[in-house]
């Protein structure tokens, strides 16, 4: 079966996991701030913390912005439901909107007509790597939270994707881009918001004791005391997966180059299928991630199960969340958003698909709808 999603690690993930349990140093370690460093490097980035889930820096993410209670957020409908949570679970509403159909973003049109009095916050999903149209969104005047989930390597007029708005989050799941198992950052416009959110990840604590005891070694003695500097709940990343993540970032040029090689390769091939619509590439001056290859195609449901059986899987990012009871929009009508829902499949990309598994992805797309 050729997956829709996947991620590549190799020797050098391996031997510092390996090093890791070796020196029986498995939790949270040196490692996370190795990685937290090389990372900002890399990308960019002037403030930055690794945290144990993408989902977990969403929740964050919006608590650092301390709104009003019960305040609402606005969020685009097409997107995880971890955005949607992230918003409940801190005590506000989340209000969806609809996405533009080209770029499946949402745009400063959609987000004006959701705008109220109790209208705290704004939350972006730059989807598939591409990024939001962020200046007019900015121009509102409301806190901006930016999901980048999938953007780790994406920039928006040359400013990484992420850092843009109040908050920005990243993703290092299992198929992100940049993996390390299961993880996530967030980074800040404002610096002491990082530096509380690194107090945040350790139940409200500053310092482990173990660290406590070195760095007052000889002035504490009692350095297991700590003072709790706020209630929050335990988002620790582990040595070991801040050790995947730094031998990710050694190899990611090369791991976005091949999502570039197969991305490019099915604009090519797809683009004169009758009636299947391609995704958007990213302006001029915008860099894009390519995590994800969504198409647009009629008869969508059949196609998925024609591709299931040829060992090809697909699947749809995302389920629209208005649609789904529990957040009690189900009346409201997003047509971008439930369009997307009837004719949008992503196809498999990721660097560990070889270029025969690319040909074969093609070539049953186009034998489906007869064309040659």
């Amino acid at each position: 079966m050729i997956s829709v999603f996947g991620s590549l690690v190799g020797e050098e993930e391996i031997a510092n996991v390996a090093a890791c349990m070796r020196s029986q140093w498995m939790g949270f370690g040196k490692n996370v701030d190795l990685f937290e460093n090389k990372y900002m490097e890399k990308f960019g980035l002037k403030t930055f913390a690794m945290v144990d889930s993408g989902s977990n820096a969403l929740f964050m993410a919006v608590k650092l912005l301390e709104l009003p209670p019960n305040s609402e957020v606005i969020l685009p409908s097409f997107t995880w439901v971890s955005c949607a949570q992230a918003v409940i679970l801190a005590g506000h509403r989340p209000v969806f909107c609809d996405v533009d159909l080209t770029t499946m973003n949402v745009r400063r049109e959609d987000i004006e007509s959701k705008i109220t009095e109790k209208t705290a916050a704004i939350m972006v999903v730059h989807y598939a790597g591409l990024a939001v149209d962020m200046d007019p969104i900015l121009d509102i005047g409301l806190p901006v939270i930016e999901d980048a989930a999938h953007a780790v390597d994406s920039t928006y007029k040359g400013q990484p994707c992420g850092t843009i708005g109040d908050v920005g989050i990243f993703s290092y799941d299992a198929v992100k881009n940049l993996t390390v198992g299961e993880g996530g950052g967030i980074t800040a416009r404002r610096s002491e918001r990082i530096e509380r959110a690194k107090v945040m990840r350790y139940c409200g604590i500053g310092k482990s004791g173990f660290d406590s005891a070195v760095s007052n070694a000889g002035t504490k003695a009692n350095w297991w005391e700590y003072c709790i500097q706020e209630p929050f709940i335990k988002m620790l990343p582990t040595n070991m997966a801040a050790g995947i993540g730094i031998a990710q970032l050694d190899r990611i040029d090369d791991l976005q180059a091949r999502r570039n090689e197969i991305w490019n390769n099915y604009q090519k091939e797809l683009s004169t299928v009758p009636g299947l619509i391609t995704p958007a590439e990213a302006e001029s001056g915008n860099k894009h991630s390519y995590f994800t290859y969504c198409i647009r195609v009629p008869k969508r449901n059949e196609l998925a199960h024609y591709l299931l059986g040829e060992q090809i899987y697909t699947t749809l990012r995302y389920h629209p969340l208005h649609l789904n009871a529990l957040y009690g929009q189900m009346d409201i009508r997003l047509p971008n958003s439930e369009q997307l829902n009837s004719d949008a499949l992503s196809i498999p990309i990721h660097p560990r698909m070889t270029d025969m598994e690319v040909e074969k992805v093609v070539n049953k797309i186009i034998t489906f709808y007869n064309y040659k």
